[in-house]
């Protein structure tokens, strides 16, 4: 299975603009992969670091003032290796996060999971998250947590992604965000899904169930949204203009399971 995926993005900035970017594949081997940045007609230096939790970032420093066009593109994406776990995992993942209010689940992890472990936990909270919520685009902004999807009952990915993480992590099931780029999906955009530490891996788990877990690729993976974001301002104004991502797989879009074991590679 080879996936190839795009993402166009344009922006009004003002003068000495900072932005990172969040938008390569992080692990899967390429066979063909580019990134360019055009501002004020021409291209634009871009300089790649990793952040605290291994992704790969662009920092595109001292932007003139106008429009901005990013365009990311790989192709041949083949699977990547079983993502690694460490035993710090078990116990940061665990904990609240910026949009996770996890002490504030405790109670009502409790009646989701019961006496469920492992596997079967984190089935029993996506299944939840899935029949509770109403994906409805434009309902939440970014300043929404699981404590305002949960009252709320509606929101996009990364509003089911914070809520099952936030009630994997207060039932005692280590569990992280990760964006990816998700051939099938409809509307087609960046997606957020979450991945629970189970028997040593970090299975998948998407509570949208909007396209198969075993073609998406991995962009960047941290606690939340925060960490995970395609775009941050470092310094400046950024208005975002244009966005369009397209992911296809070949030779054709697999069959999804929800309760199969699927890592996200």
């Amino acid at each position: 299975m080879e996936r190839h995926v795009r993402a166009w993005m344009t922006a009004e900035v003002t003068e000495g603009t900072d932005i990172a970017l969040l938008v390569a594949v992080s692990e899967a081997p390429v066979a063909q992969e580019s990134l360019t940045v055009l501002a004020g007609g021409r291209e634009h230096a871009v300089a790649e670091t990793r952040d605290r939790f291994g992704s790969r970032m662009h920092l595109i420093t001292g932007l003139p003032a106008g429009q901005v066009e990013v365009v990311y593109a790989a192709r041949g994406i083949t699977r990547a290796s079983v993502p690694v776990v460490s035993e710090a995992d078990a116990v940061l993942h665990l904990r609240p996060s910026r949009y996770c209010e996890v002490d504030e689940f405790t109670s009502t992890a409790e009646e989701i999971v019961g006496e469920r472990t492992g596997a079967a936990a984190v089935e029993a909270v996506a299944a939840w998250v899935h029949d509770h919520l109403d994906y409805v685009p434009g309902a939440s902004s970014i300043t929404d947590s699981a404590r305002s999807t949960y009252v709320s009952r509606q929101g996009v990915c990364r509003d089911y992604a914070h809520l099952t993480a936030t009630l994997l992590r207060a039932g005692g099931v280590p569990a992280r965000c990760s964006s990816a780029f998700a051939p099938g999906l409809a509307p087609m955009d960046f997606h957020l899904v979450v991945e629970a530490l189970v028997e040593g891996d970090w299975v998948a788990v998407d509570s949208t169930r909007l396209a198969p877990r075993a073609s998406m690729v991995r962009i960047a993976t941290g606690q939340d949204a925060a960490d995970t974001a395609f775009m941050t301002t470092l310094a400046g104004n950024v208005v975002l203009t244009g966005i369009q991502v397209t992911a296809i797989v070949d030779p054709e879009l697999p069959a999804e399971d929800p309760a199969a074991r699927v890592l996200l590679r």
